[in-house]
């Protein structure tokens, strides 16, 4: 089963809470301090909140599947046709270990697709591969680009 994340930033994590749980019926599968995110049956959907500056906008969207062949799959077909990737690194990101890559669609709003593999104590990104720490969970690229208002509100995943 693959189902679509969207995350949003939110000024006040406890509103947000309380809100989403109302209105899709569900409490949060993960609550952190300033995260939170639900595992939503129905519709399906992966929805994450951080909270932060410029609550009520986008943070990133994505695309949540089973196996890490399922993401090595995803990027090679977005590579073949053209489309940018950040390639597939194994990161800790979001209170998860996850295997992803990253592409920003037209506008800039990026888009992360991903198999989480493991909990993890952390909610900003540190790439297992090489060991550099970023300021967050999307890629310095995709980074740059929201930064200079290509795409949604800076934040985090």
């Amino acid at each position: 089963m693959s189902r679509v994340q969207l995350a949003l930033n939110v000024s006040n994590i406890d509103e947000a809470v309380a809100f989403y749980s109302k209105l899709f019926a569900t409490e949060p599968a993960k609550r952190r301090p300033g995260y939170a995110n639900f595992a939503i049956a129905e519709p399906p959907l992966k929805l994450v909140l951080i909270e932060g500056k410029g609550g009520g906008t986008l943070n990133h969207l994505g695309v949540e599947v089973e196996t890490g062949d399922e993401v090595l799959a995803a990027e090679g077909r977005l590579s073949t046709e053209g489309v940018e990737t950040t390639g597939v690194d194994d990161t800790v990101c979001c209170y998860a270990a996850k295997t992803e890559t990253w592409v920003n669609d037209p506008d800039g709003a990026p888009w992360e697709l991903y198999v989480k593999t493991g909990d993890a104590g952390q909610m900003t990104n540190t790439p297992r591969v090489d060991g550099e720490t970023a300021p967050c969970c999307v890629p310095s690229a995709i980074s740059d680009s929201v930064a200079a208002g290509v795409g949604p509100a800076k934040g985090c995943c």
